[in-house]
């Protein structure tokens, strides 16, 4: 039960953290004129749900 609620409290710090990281990246790097719309979609639906994913996994793991 400890080893679930490290990696469900993983998850959630990735999931911050992924999220606020390629916001900063997307929208500093990206050619497109709405940088603002798509690093937040893009942060919030791709790299979040995966920074999330990779933290749970190493908080089972660890």
């Amino acid at each position: 039960m400890k080893r679930l609620g490290r990696g469900l409290l993983g998850a959630l710090v990735g999931f911050v953290l992924s999220t606020v990281i390629s916001f900063v990246l997307v929208s500093h790097f990206s050619p497109r004129h709405d940088r603002e719309l798509e690093a937040a979609i893009t942060s919030f639906f791709f790299y979040g749900p995966v920074g999330a994913c990779l933290a749970f996994l190493a908080g089972l793991a660890r």
